[in-house]
């Protein structure tokens, strides 16, 4: 067994040697047993189901919340050579038809599917007889209702396991409290589940709380000081697109995202960061998930996140690669404030719910009882406007309808063009030999996407150009011409914000929550933006100690670089004896160093400038600067 794990690894995966607990989690899901994994943010969850499938007989089911990490996991395993599909909001009929006939027929070893995929009969009747060899839940505290980001669809997986009793349920996040975690246990009918954690501690993140009331000063002071690149965290759209031309303005390379962008326009901003072309991004918490990008030395937040939770997996992507990185925090006096009026916008009356419910049907003209797994643009503006809603709780409104698994919203879709090539192989092989042009790119396509000619693809024109060398509008041109010739159906990715209805339109006066359990999911919310609170004001005790203690974790080591470390070393030492500190446990270049030090020191040039005259410093060729010996 393990000459086998090892060869899949470095086969499929291109590497060696697994990371931590990786191996231990493997081992418990190939023996069966339910098996609980808190692994942060790129700790290489995924590979911890797709592994052991590889090794298990029968279909993987994975259920996850979030349609672009659903693709991009599709898109990944299809790169691998490995069968992989997923079931998504805007497919056609006959694509579903033809995905889970797909699953039956023991064709794909992974089905992703969303959790609202769950409560359909036509899923649950194919579902039942599919020859399935594990489960697996991804983003699974979405699963308590203690968890920032709850979803009362994942209740349903519960229901489902009694289809198939005896395969082994792995349920991974990143960010769980104690609670969470027993809750997740509890609501998944885990038996005997086994737990793996691995630390909390991110021992090269400098965890800083700036108070200033001028945040873009400071914020400019830190992009500047910095090495590398880097994320800015904004609470808003508005935020992230006037911070963005804020740091453009001061000649800094900047750009911004949020989920109002065209998908294909999202994409490019992401890529052209991803490449270097960009060196901040400043964008909105619908950036982020899924990116792995190892050089990120810095991510600012200018307003203060709704959770720890979020603020921990949204600071985690600096310093993947491990090596020092800073997550900032900029606050003012009027950002506790803000944040209780945001959660108050946040929950909605019933009342105010069921009236945007109604509306939404109204202005597609839905009548009750249709509606099912259609597809609009979304106007968000149009809506408010025409009935009189204010932007912010009619959106806080639509997240609700979206948990009870009515819509899916823009931010959870990661809309793409959509390719089918519908003639047999034999019409396509004639069609290739008689029009050389178009039958190359039709060879490009078949190669860059296996089972195209069994199912809807999501295809990326970008892509396509790149392999083709042909401009990106020539290949919508080309696809157009196709399509006009019945050789593909092609549908272009829409061009601006969509919404799904999953379900048919069901009287408003049929949601309705218990008191008890909204109640709940607003008491916990108000817990978790307390905790929030109390660690951008608790200045006593190590950054990061505070937030691992927030996840059950406890520590009595200080990490020694967080705003709070350096306060105390400050009150304690000289800063030549804070340097010396600093420097004992890893070289740094000055300007780390000054980035370390200066938010708690001043100007400590002449500092250094002494150290080095008398030679207790030595700045080595490499511009790293360490303690003589």
């Amino acid at each position: 067994m393990d000459d086998a794990r090892y060869h899949l690894l470095k086969k499929h995966w291109g590497y060696t040697s697994f990371r931590p607990l990786q191996e231990d989690i493997i081992d418990s899901v190939l023996q069966g047993h339910d098996t609980l994994a808190l692994l942060p943010t790129g700790g290489g969850k995924s590979l911890c189901y797709q592994l052991p499938a590889l090794l298990r007989e029968g279909l993987c089911l994975v259920v996850s919340p979030l349609i672009a990490l659903m693709k991009d996991q599709v898109q990944q395993l299809n790169d691998r050579h490995l069968r992989a599909a997923c079931l998504t909001a805007g497919m056609s009929s006959d694509t579903v038809t033809a995905v889970l006939n797909n699953a039956l027929s023991d064709s794909l070893k992974f089905l992703y599917v969303s959790p609202e995929r769950l409560r359909q009969r036509r899923f649950i009747e194919h579902f039942r007889h599919m020859n399935v060899g594990m489960i697996a839940v991804d983003e699974a505290h979405c699963v308590s209702q203690w968890g920032y980001d709850f979803r009362p669809p994942y209740l349903l997986i519960a229901d489902i396991r009694a289809y198939h009793p005896s395969v082994p349920l792995i349920a991974l996040t990143a960010t769980a409290t104690p609670a969470v975690a027993d809750d997740i246990c509890q609501r998944l009918l885990m038996k005997d589940c086994h737990r793996f954690q691995s630390s909390f501690i991110r021992s090269n993140l400098a965890y800083m709380v700036i108070h200033d009331s001028d945040k873009n000063r400071r914020l400019l002071r830190i992009v500047t000081r910095a090495t590398g690149t880097g994320i800015v965290y904004t609470r808003s759209r508005r935020g992230a697109q006037s911070t963005a031309h804020f740091l453009e303005g001061s000649g800094l390379s900047a750009t911004f995202y949020h989920a109002g962008l065209p998908a294909a326009e999202r994409d490019r901003r992401q890529a052209d960061w991803m490449s270097g072309k960009y060196r901040v991004m400043v964008a909105t918490n619908a950036f982020g998930m899924g990116i792995d990008k190892s050089d990120v030395r810095f991510v600012v937040h200018m307003d203060l996140p709704e959770s720890i939770e979020a603020y921990f997996q949204e600071a985690g992507r600096a310093g993947r690669d491990g090596q020092k990185a800073y997550a900032v925090i900029l606050t003012d006096e009027s950002d506790p404030t803000r944040l209780k009026r945001d959660f108050d916008t946040s929950y909605p009356t019933l009342c105010y719910i069921r009236n945007v419910y109604r509306a939404l049907c109204n202005f597609y003209h839905i009548p009750v009882g249709s509606g099912a797994d259609t597809q609009f643009n979304f106007d968000i503006e149009a809506l408010c406007r025409t009935y009189d809603f204010t932007p912010r709780e009619f959106y806080s409104a639509c997240q609700f309808l979206e948990r009870e698994g009515l819509i899916s919203i823009p931010e959870r879709e990661d809309s793409s063009s959509i390719l089918h090539i519908p003639i047999a192989r034999d019409e396509l092989y004639r069609f290739q030999v008689d029009h050389q042009r178009l039958g190359d790119l039709l060879q490009v396509l078949l190669r860059m996407y296996p089972g195209l000619l069994e199912v809807d693809v999501p295809v990326d024109e970008r892509k396509i150009s790149a392999r083709c060398y042909i401009e990106s509008a020539e290949v919508v041109r080309m696809l157009m011409e196709l399509n006009a010739m019945h050789i593909v159906r092609y549908r272009p990715c829409p061009k601006g914000p969509q919404i799904y209805f999953l379900s048919e339109r069901i009287d408003e006066k049929l949601i309705q929550p218990s008191d008890e359990h909204y109640g709940q999911l607003k008491a916990s919310a108000q817990k978790r933006i307390e905790a929030m609170t109390a660690y951008v004001m608790g200045d006593e005790v190590c950054r990061s100690r505070q937030l691992v203690a927030y996840f059950g974790e406890e520590t009595t080591t200080d990490c020694g670089h967080c705003d709070v470390c350096l306060r105390k070393r400050q009150n304690k030492e000289t800063p030549d004896k804070v340097i010396e500190a600093l420097l004992e446990k890893n070289a740094m270049t000055p300007t780390n160093l000054m980035e370390t030090l200066d938010e708690n020191y001043g100007d400590i040039r002449d500092t250094l400038r002494d150290m080095l005259d008398k030679g207790k410093l030595v700045l080595t060729p490499e511009g790293l600067l360490r303690l003589a010996r």
